[in-house]
């Protein structure tokens, strides 16, 4: 199994940024057609702008999945590090140890954060068939009518 990192950093242009997101997204989901998509929820942290940024990124790629009618599946940081090392406060490099592992990788990305969607994946699978409380979407109709408070 090959990690194929999408790589922003030589990018100025947030938006041209985001384009490249949704893009790289609709071209995975073309190729591979997955029956679902599993994405890390955001997370509090203390960088207000970071925080803007990741789930900007994290809306366009829901948004890719949702327009090929595709639902997803959001879990928590804490849930995704639970799965994978039985520890909710895992570290990045604890975590990506345990996916190199588990899926006999021969080597991790020099970027850990490229991890964090293998771990959603993996976490995902851990937990089929199984009534989670996480937010499940099927449809922009889903998205909305369970995202009322967060619609302008």
């Amino acid at each position: 199994m090959q990690l194929n990192e999408l790589q922003l950093s030589k990018y100025d242009d947030h938006y041209l940024k985001l384009k490249l997101i949704f893009e790289r997204t609709i071209e995975l989901i073309d190729t591979h057609h997955p029956d679902e998509i599993a994405i890390e929820a955001p997370f509090f942290g203390k960088n207000v702008q970071s925080m803007l940024k990741l789930g900007r990124a994290q809306g366009v790629a829901m948004a890719a999945g949702l327009s090929r009618q595709i639902p997803i599946t959001e879990y928590s940081p804490k849930k995704i590090k639970m799965a994978i090392t039985g520890n909710g406060n895992a570290s990045k490099e604890q975590v990506a140890k345990m996916l190199q592992s588990l899926l006999n990788l021969k080597e991790l990305p020099k970027n850990l954060d490229s991890t964090d969607g293998l771990a959603a994946a993996v976490c995902h699978f851990y937990n089929a068939g199984k009534v989670t409380g996480e937010k499940n979407y099927t449809g922009w109709n889903a998205f909305v009518k369970q995202n009322q408070n967060k619609i302008g």
